[in-house]
């Protein structure tokens, strides 16, 4: 549907619900509120734990309308977060999900990885993974 005539913003949601799709299958779960929270919390997770360059970095490989979701509620002051370890993301990403807790948070966190790993350049993911602390970068890599 032509709404602006301009082709990025006007396919922006379907390619958002391309990625939502991708990871209900990935999650074997067709719950699509509980996909969109997975995969907002785990890239705002993401893009707390790297520096305001890299997050850059990573913010320019995503879809524009993924893009919106990836920087709402950034502050770039509180860059990267503390601590930074394998706990502390994925609570961060449990946290949201404290009405309906995760199954396996670190699965559920894998998969988006997994997601991001197949949808952006892997030069850019290997950067990402690489700034990731090492205890972390066994659930993602």
């Amino acid at each position: 549907m032509k709404v602006t005539g301009l082709s990025a913003i006007d396919h922006a949601p379907q390619i958002v619900a391309e990625w939502l799709n991708d990871l209900e299958y990935r999650l074997d779960n067709k719950d699509r509120s509980h996909a969109y929270l997975l995969l907002r919390t785990t890239l705002h997770a993401i893009r707390d734990f790297l520096t305001t360059a890299e997050a850059a970095d990573l913010g320019v490989q995503l879809p524009v309308l993924l893009r919106g979701i990836y920087y709402d509620g950034f502050v770039p002051s509180r860059q990267p977060a503390h601590p930074r370890n394998r706990d502390a993301f994925v609570g961060r990403v449990a946290e949201a999900f404290a009405d309906r807790p995760l199954d396996d948070p670190e699965a559920e966190v894998a998969a988006v990885f997994d997601l991001l790993h197949e949808r952006i350049s892997e030069g850019e993911y290997r950067q990402v993974t690489q700034a990731m602390r090492h205890s972390l970068r066994s659930l993602i890599a």
